[in-house]
């Protein structure tokens, strides 16, 4: 299956990768983004890898979400054949206001 990622998912990529690479170097921050791909090519052979995603379990479309590196999570959605990566969660931070992203 092909997985497209909104740019809003790789904007918050973007913005947790260049973080890591201040605070922990660039070897820390290619680490982390070839985990992000492993991850990308995993779904791609396995879609429904991911668990349903607790937090937005009662919205029409079934969301499912995968832990990187205890830290972050992919949530993702299956469409018309499609993975849509439609956000990247720092999970450190208010899980209600992750959730309310999606439904802007």
């Amino acid at each position: 299956m092909k997985v497209l990622w909104t740019q809003f998912a790789l904007k918050e990529v973007r913005k947790i990768s260049n973080y890591i690479g201040r605070k922990f170097g660039q070897k820390a921050k290619q680490d982390f983004l070839q985990e992000v791909q492993h991850i990308d090519n995993l779904l791609s052979q396995m879609p429904n890898m991911g668990k349903v995603e607790p937090l937005l379990a009662d919205l029409s479309i079934t969301y499912r979400s995968i832990v990187l590196a205890r830290l972050d999570k992919i949530v993702y959605y299956i469409e018309n054949n499609e993975i849509i990566i439609s956000d990247f969660w720092d999970m450190r931070r208010n899980p209600k206001t992750l959730a309310n992203r999606l439904l802007e």
